[in-house]
């Protein structure tokens, strides 16, 4: 696996080659593109991405877990948890390794 990992920075300097926006709007053009997915995700919407694939907010129920260490059962609280399932293109993408 690749050690790389695409940054916010990284994103807006996409923006600014590919798009023409200057370096400032591009990093806003993309602040505002997260923001608008996280507050769509804190709100319990989905977020769906045609060909990429779908984030969405799951409510995990409270249960009983165990330390594999000691065997000692340990009750694991009620959350919300982040899924992301990709598109079936994304899939084969990935699957293939080719880039665009």
């Amino acid at each position: 696996m690749s050690e790389k990992t695409l940054t916010r920075m990284d994103l807006s300097e996409a923006v600014f080659r590919e798009v023409g926006l200057s370096r400032n709007e591009s990093a806003q053009l993309v602040e505002s593109v997260l923001l608008h997915m996280s507050d769509a995700l804190v709100n319990g919407e989905q977020v769906k991405i045609s060909s990429f694939g779908t984030f969405s907010v799951r409510d995990k129920s409270a249960r009983m877990g165990r330390n594999p260490k000691t065997g000692d059962e340990v009750p694991i609280s009620p959350r919300r948890v982040l899924t992301f399932r990709p598109s079936h293109l994304m899939r084969d993408r990935v699957a293939a390794g080719k880039k665009k």
